[in-house]
């Protein structure tokens, strides 16, 4: 099937996204020919898989070490009862592929580390982040930093999240990582999930929101999340917004001062679902 042209039945499946003056023919084109690499299969991964599954995305990998558990399925709902035991990439693969038969996923079962991040990330154009824990997130950021990928990153526990997207290779204002976490964060102010536990629906509102600016950052349409962070909050059903500057003397873009009235201590959850 050629990255080029829209199969009669591809016209068929996207039709109401192509009729969005920002999207059109084309921006469903460059859909198609896109690579995006989703890392973590679980509460926020499963949204985010599943919207850019069904928005045609071309190719769409899927890394995961883990396999899927009961005390997973009233969040990460990529996975069902039939699923158990089952490896989570195998599992989210097997979804993506019932949904839309027009797209290919590629399954990478294994945790992302330092010593596999860079390889990982050089056969994608863009990547989710939607990892659980500080440590993936900061060597999945260094390998995205290196080869000049944009990263789009959510978080959520309990009844709040947060999404925005690096993308400090471009230089200018665009902020890192380290701007936001200039130094690694102990575990035990970092819980799991699994330790304060996280409403279902939160993640969907990120794992939504996550996938948008993913096809935004694709199509070339709309403001980028780069030098924000968006920040939900459940209960209140409200939504904010906090700049985030390039940290003076950061440790992995070595970015300017912030600009006055701009800061770069927000500090929202690192972890997923």
């Amino acid at each position: 099937m050629s990255a080029h042209v829209l199969e009669i039945e591809e016209q068929a499946y996207y039709q109401r996204q192509m009729v969005l003056p920002e999207w059109g023919e084309a921006g469903q084109l460059r859909l198609k020919a896109a690579r995006v690499l989703v890392v973590g299969a679980g509460g926020l991964g499963a949204p985010v898989l599943q919207y850019l599954g069904a928005a045609g995305v071309g190719l769409i990998g899927v890394a995961d070490g883990d396999f899927v558990e009961v005390s997973n399925l009233h969040r990460q709902v990529i996975h069902t009862m039939d699923d158990l035991d089952m490896p989570k990439t195998a599992s989210a693969a097997a979804r993506l592929r019932r949904g839309n038969p027009h797209i290919e996923v590629a399954e990478h079962m294994f945790p992302v580390t330092a010593a596999n991040a860079a390889d990982l990330v050089a056969g994608y154009d863009i990547v989710a982040d939607c990892t659980d824990n500080f440590a993936t997130r900061d060597v999945l950021h260094a390998a995205c930093f290196a080869l000049g990928r944009t990263l789009v990153s959510g978080a959520a526990q309990m009844t709040e999240g947060t999404v925005t997207t690096f993308a400090a290779f471009r230089g200018g204002a665009n902020p890192c990582f380290r701007c936001l976490y200039p130094s690694p964060l102990p575990p035990e102010v970092t819980p799991t999930c699994s330790m304060v536990g996280v409403a279902g629906p939160v993640l969907t509102v990120i794992g939504g929101l996550q996938a948008m600016e993913v096809v935004k950052e694709i199509l070339g349409v709309g403001d980028g999340l780069s030098g924000r962070i968006v920040l939900y909050d459940g209960l209140s059903a409200g939504f904010s917004e906090i700049p985030l500057a390039r940290r003076a003397g950061c440790p992995c873009c070595g970015g300017a001062a912030p600009a006055p009235g701009e800061s770069a201590m927000a500090q929202p959850p690192v972890t997923g679902g």
